[in-house]
Protein backbone atom coordinates (compact mmCIF):
# COMPACT_ATOMS: atom_id res chain seq x y z
CA UNK A 1 0.00 0.00 0.00
CA UNK A 2 2.66 2.32 -1.14
CA UNK A 3 0.24 5.12 -1.80
CA UNK A 4 -2.05 5.04 0.79
CA UNK A 5 -3.71 8.76 1.15
CA UNK A 6 -2.10 10.12 -2.24
CA UNK A 7 -4.81 11.92 -4.26
CA UNK A 8 -3.65 10.71 -7.89
CA UNK A 9 -4.51 12.53 -11.57
CA UNK A 10 -5.25 10.12 -14.02
CA UNK A 11 -5.19 11.89 -17.90
CA UNK A 12 -5.67 9.62 -20.44
CA UNK A 13 -5.67 11.20 -24.37
CA UNK A 14 -5.98 9.82 -27.68
CA UNK A 15 -3.40 7.56 -28.38
CA UNK A 16 -6.51 4.65 -28.88
CA UNK A 17 -4.61 1.72 -29.59
CA UNK A 18 -2.63 1.85 -25.98
CA UNK A 19 -5.58 2.83 -23.69
CA UNK A 20 -6.08 -0.83 -23.03
CA UNK A 21 -2.79 -1.19 -21.57
CA UNK A 22 -2.98 1.64 -19.44
CA UNK A 23 -6.96 1.00 -17.44
CA UNK A 24 -4.60 -2.21 -15.20
CA UNK A 25 -2.14 0.39 -13.94
CA UNK A 26 -5.22 2.68 -12.30
CA UNK A 27 -6.48 -0.62 -10.74
CA UNK A 28 -3.18 -1.08 -9.62
CA UNK A 29 -3.04 2.74 -8.31
CA UNK A 30 -6.35 2.26 -6.59
CA UNK A 31 -5.03 -1.37 -4.69
CA UNK A 32 -2.16 0.49 -3.79
CA UNK A 33 -4.33 2.97 -1.73
CA UNK A 34 -4.17 5.81 -4.06
CA UNK A 35 -7.45 8.01 -4.73
CA UNK A 36 -7.72 8.64 -7.90
CA UNK A 37 -9.22 11.13 -10.40
CA UNK A 38 -9.93 10.36 -13.50
CA UNK A 39 -9.37 13.48 -16.75
CA UNK A 40 -9.94 12.66 -20.18
CA UNK A 41 -8.79 14.15 -22.96
CA UNK A 42 -11.62 16.09 -25.74
CA UNK A 43 -10.72 13.38 -28.43
CA UNK A 44 -10.94 10.25 -25.29
CA UNK A 45 -14.47 11.97 -24.47
CA UNK A 46 -15.85 12.15 -27.82
CA UNK A 47 -13.95 9.84 -30.48
CA UNK A 48 -15.40 6.35 -31.02
CA UNK A 49 -12.97 4.17 -32.71
CA UNK A 50 -11.73 0.41 -33.65
CA UNK A 51 -10.60 -0.15 -29.84
CA UNK A 52 -13.41 0.97 -28.47
CA UNK A 53 -16.35 3.37 -27.72
CA UNK A 54 -15.98 6.76 -26.05
CA UNK A 55 -18.70 5.83 -23.79
CA UNK A 56 -16.73 2.68 -22.77
CA UNK A 57 -13.57 4.13 -22.01
CA UNK A 58 -15.32 6.88 -19.62
CA UNK A 59 -17.00 3.89 -17.94
CA UNK A 60 -14.37 1.90 -17.62
CA UNK A 61 -12.21 4.74 -16.10
CA UNK A 62 -14.78 6.07 -13.57
CA UNK A 63 -15.66 2.44 -12.73
CA UNK A 64 -12.31 2.03 -11.78
CA UNK A 65 -11.53 4.97 -9.95
CA UNK A 66 -15.11 5.31 -8.46
CA UNK A 67 -16.09 8.59 -8.91
CA UNK A 68 -16.86 10.72 -12.39
CA UNK A 69 -14.32 11.66 -14.77
CA UNK A 70 -13.14 15.32 -15.50
CA UNK A 71 -13.72 16.09 -18.66
CA UNK A 72 -13.90 20.08 -19.42
CA UNK A 73 -11.25 23.12 -18.74
CA UNK A 74 -13.89 24.14 -16.42
CA UNK A 75 -14.43 21.65 -13.68
CA UNK A 76 -10.04 21.18 -14.13
CA UNK A 77 -9.29 25.06 -13.02
CA UNK A 78 -9.96 24.12 -9.66
CA UNK A 79 -7.40 21.39 -9.16
CA UNK A 80 -5.05 23.79 -8.53
CA UNK A 81 -6.33 26.29 -5.71
CA UNK A 82 -7.56 23.62 -4.15
CA UNK A 83 -4.51 21.16 -4.34
CA UNK A 84 -6.71 18.62 -5.09
CA UNK A 85 -4.03 16.41 -6.64
CA UNK A 86 -0.75 14.95 -4.91
CA UNK A 87 0.75 13.80 -8.32
CA UNK A 88 -0.73 13.49 -12.24
CA UNK A 89 -0.32 11.11 -14.67
CA UNK A 90 -0.46 11.43 -18.66
CA UNK A 91 -0.79 8.01 -19.89
CA UNK A 92 -0.87 7.71 -22.56
CA UNK A 93 0.59 11.26 -23.34
CA UNK A 94 0.56 11.43 -27.70
CA UNK A 95 2.71 13.93 -29.15
CA UNK A 96 -0.03 16.55 -29.72
CA UNK A 97 -0.16 16.73 -25.37
CA UNK A 98 3.05 16.63 -25.08
CA UNK A 99 3.64 19.66 -27.96
CA UNK A 100 1.99 21.65 -26.13
CA UNK A 101 2.55 20.69 -22.46
CA UNK A 102 6.12 21.82 -23.34
CA UNK A 103 5.05 25.30 -25.10
CA UNK A 104 3.06 26.35 -22.39
CA UNK A 105 -0.41 26.11 -24.31
CA UNK A 106 -3.65 24.89 -21.97
CA UNK A 107 -6.87 23.94 -24.62
CA UNK A 108 -7.53 20.65 -22.80
CA UNK A 109 -8.70 19.21 -19.46
CA UNK A 110 -5.50 17.32 -19.12
CA UNK A 111 -3.53 20.33 -20.00
CA UNK A 112 -5.02 22.36 -17.38
CA UNK A 113 -4.77 19.99 -15.04
CA UNK A 114 -0.59 19.62 -15.56
CA UNK A 115 -0.81 23.59 -15.55
CA UNK A 116 -2.29 23.32 -12.06
CA UNK A 117 -0.45 20.51 -10.35
CA UNK A 118 3.00 22.11 -12.19
CA UNK A 119 1.67 25.52 -10.43
CA UNK A 120 1.32 23.53 -6.83
CA UNK A 121 5.59 22.76 -7.87
CA UNK A 122 3.72 19.04 -7.55
CA UNK A 123 4.82 16.15 -10.20
CA UNK A 124 3.83 15.20 -13.24
CA UNK A 125 4.10 11.83 -15.11
CA UNK A 126 4.14 11.92 -18.43
CA UNK A 127 3.80 8.03 -19.73
CA UNK A 128 4.49 8.90 -23.51
CA UNK A 129 3.00 7.22 -26.78
CA UNK A 130 3.41 8.98 -30.29
CA UNK A 131 4.83 8.00 -33.39
CA UNK A 132 6.80 11.13 -33.98
CA UNK A 133 9.13 11.37 -30.29
CA UNK A 134 12.54 10.98 -32.29
CA UNK A 135 11.15 13.20 -34.99
CA UNK A 136 8.76 16.44 -35.32
CA UNK A 137 8.52 15.83 -31.11
CA UNK A 138 12.05 15.06 -30.53
CA UNK A 139 12.28 18.86 -29.55
CA UNK A 140 9.81 19.12 -27.48
CA UNK A 141 10.59 15.67 -25.39
CA UNK A 142 13.82 17.26 -24.81
CA UNK A 143 12.22 20.53 -23.57
CA UNK A 144 10.00 18.60 -21.02
CA UNK A 145 13.55 16.36 -20.23
CA UNK A 146 14.61 19.38 -18.89
CA UNK A 147 11.89 20.76 -16.69
CA UNK A 148 11.22 20.96 -13.54
CA UNK A 149 8.72 18.64 -11.90
CA UNK A 150 8.07 16.50 -14.80
CA UNK A 151 9.02 12.79 -14.79
CA UNK A 152 8.72 9.82 -17.25
CA UNK A 153 7.34 6.25 -16.90
CA UNK A 154 10.79 4.92 -19.01
CA UNK A 155 10.40 4.57 -22.86
CA UNK A 156 11.38 3.29 -25.76
CA UNK A 157 11.35 2.57 -29.52
CA UNK A 158 8.08 0.26 -29.94
CA UNK A 159 9.01 -0.67 -33.37
CA UNK A 160 12.29 0.83 -33.95
CA UNK A 161 12.45 -1.10 -37.67
CA UNK A 162 9.50 -0.14 -39.28
CA UNK A 163 8.35 2.90 -37.48
CA UNK A 164 11.84 4.34 -36.62
CA UNK A 165 10.26 7.55 -34.94
CA UNK A 166 7.99 6.34 -32.77
CA UNK A 167 8.60 6.13 -28.71
CA UNK A 168 6.40 4.47 -26.02
CA UNK A 169 6.37 4.02 -22.71
CA UNK A 170 6.57 0.75 -20.69
CA UNK A 171 3.10 1.57 -19.03
CA UNK A 172 3.31 -1.53 -16.55
CA UNK A 173 6.00 0.70 -15.14
CA UNK A 174 3.59 3.80 -14.06
CA UNK A 175 2.71 2.95 -10.44
CA UNK A 176 6.60 2.78 -9.85
CA UNK A 177 7.43 6.00 -11.73
CA UNK A 178 4.36 7.63 -9.57
CA UNK A 179 6.08 6.48 -6.26
CA UNK A 180 9.62 7.22 -7.38
CA UNK A 181 8.29 11.07 -8.76
CA UNK A 182 6.45 11.35 -5.12
CA UNK A 183 9.78 11.31 -3.34
CA UNK A 184 11.16 13.74 -6.02
CA UNK A 185 13.57 10.82 -8.02
CA UNK A 186 13.29 9.56 -12.07
CA UNK A 187 12.39 5.97 -12.41
CA UNK A 188 15.69 4.30 -13.82
CA UNK A 189 16.70 3.27 -16.65
CA UNK A 190 14.68 5.90 -18.40
CA UNK A 191 15.56 4.50 -22.01
CA UNK A 192 14.23 1.21 -22.39
CA UNK A 193 15.87 -1.04 -25.27
CA UNK A 194 13.25 -3.64 -26.86
CA UNK A 195 12.20 -6.12 -24.31
CA UNK A 196 14.75 -5.39 -22.32
CA UNK A 197 15.30 -3.44 -18.67
CA UNK A 198 14.65 -3.72 -15.32
CA UNK A 199 13.85 -0.08 -13.95
CA UNK A 200 14.84 1.03 -10.50
CA UNK A 201 14.71 4.43 -8.92
CA UNK A 202 17.86 6.68 -9.36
Amino acid sequence: MRLVGKKVGFAVTGSYCTLEKVVPEIRKLVEGGAEVFPILSRSVKETDTRYGTAAHWQGELERLAGRPAITTIVEAEPIGPQRLLDVLVIAPCTGNTLAKLANGITDSPVLMAAKAVLRNQRPVVVAISTNDGLSANAKNLGLLLNAKNIYWVPFGQDDPFNKANSLIADMSLIVDTVVAALAGKQLQPLLLAPAKGVAKTS
